[in-house]
């Protein structure tokens, strides 16, 4: 018989933070995995996780509503079924369960983990091979001080771990954040990339005005300057500057990708697998991307390394990611929970090697920092 899937735990694990990562909705100083541990028949256990930013701050799933989700209503449709069979447990969970794309993808990471190490294939080798096997990542500057960012951009440009660098901006004045952009790109000069995430912070008649200022200083990219669902406007914005704009929280789905192209928006699609439902969804969303001529951006919830090595089999499948990636969320935090952390150096990050994702939890950091209630 066919192994089948006997139980699914979940697990709420809070981890500190290096510092204060400011974004426009939120100040972050610990971030909350949702970590999956599935158990099968054939004594094979695949884990994944699920993680969002900043509780409710960001999006509809908050790390204890995903945990209460899996429990309650996702577990029971897949404890029982055939573990095998990946896409017939996906068609099963979008049939009897809308949206919860966060916790979907927490467990289609620990059906493709469990599969992996059943099959002694890597999860990118699940996907179709891996195309490359150390990613770009860059860095996010969030510190809120200008000095700061400048001081921790050039550390890691000596140490050869980041030469591109994003800064979150939208919670201050315009004019405040250009300044605090514009002074940190004048200070790296050609040395990095400089972008931007303004997290649908602005309308579109102050994004015109924050955009123009923010070219004129030299700034590579523009993430999510506008809410959302205003997609008509984001695609007037990516018509009206030479300065690509990046689709981030517009674009959760191929679907949305097929409604943005459609409508004339060109630039880049930032790729989420938390956003996506899991990996298979995120690479549907690449191939509308390919076929418009949209580049791609390797994006992150700020994940642990869990999520992280399965966001980094998705993007070592494809050929090219233009904007790099920003899988550097194991790197803000103070621990880990994997026995052999991912490894970054040369600017970027190489892909975990082994069955399934190629990490191992830490089964005492694990209950060290595991929520007791």
């Amino acid at each position: 018989m066919p192994p089948v899937i006997n139980s699914i735990e979940t697990l709420l694990v809070d981890l500190p933070t290096i510092r204060p990562h400011k974004l426009s909705m939120t100040t972050m100083a610990c971030q909350t995995l949702v970590i999956v541990r599935m158990h099968h028949s054939d004594d094979i256990e695949g884990i994944g996780e699920g993680t969002t930013i900043g509780g409710l701050a960001y999006g509809p799933e908050s790390p204890e509503s995903i945990k209460t989700n899996i429990d309650t209503y996702l577990a029971p449709l897949l404890v029982g079924q055939p573990s095998g069979n990946i896409h017939a447990l996906r068609a099963r969970l979008n049939r009897h369960a809308r949206g919860n794309a966060i916790a979907k993808s927490a467990l289609e990471t620990a059906l493709l983990d469990a599969q992996g190490k059943r099959l002694g294939l890597s999860v990118a080798e699940l996907l179709g091979g891996a195309r490359q096997l150390h990613l770009p990542v860059l860095w996010t500057l969030a510190s809120g001080d200008t000095q700061k960012d400048i001081d921790e951009a050039l550390l890691r440009l000596e140490q050869r771990r980041h030469c591109d660098f994003k800064l979150k901006i939208g919670a201050n004045s315009v004019d405040q954040d250009v300044r605090h952009v514009a002074a940190i790109k004048e200070a790296l000069g050609d040395r990095a990339s400089i972008r931007v995430d303004i997290n649908q912070a602005w309308d579109e008649p102050t994004a015109v005005r924050g955009i123009q200022a923010l070219q004129n200083a030299g700034i590579d990219l523009i993430e999510q300057a506008i809410p959302a669902r205003e997609h008509a406007g984001l695609v007037r914005l990516s018509q009206r500057f030479n300065v690509p704009m990046l689709a981030d929280e517009a674009v959760q789905d191929a679907r949305d990708g097929l409604d943005l192209v459609t409508g004339g928006f060109s630039g880049a699609f930032a790729l989420k697998i938390a956003k996506s439902g899991g990996l298979f969804g995120v690479l549907e969303l690449s191939h509308v991307a390919k076929a418009a001529g949209i580049g791609l951006y390797g994006g992150t919830m700020l994940e642990g390394s869990i999520g992280t090595a399965a966001s980094l089999h998705a993007w070592a499948t494809q050929d090219e990611m233009a904007w790099g990636t920003e899988m550097f969320g194991p790197l803000l935090l103070k621990d880990d929970i994997v026995v052999e952390p991912l490894h970054y150096h040369e600017f970027g990050v190489d892909l975990p090697k082994g069955p399934g994702l190629g990490v191992t939890l830490d089964e005492d950091k694990l209950a060290h920092y595991a929520r007791k209630n």
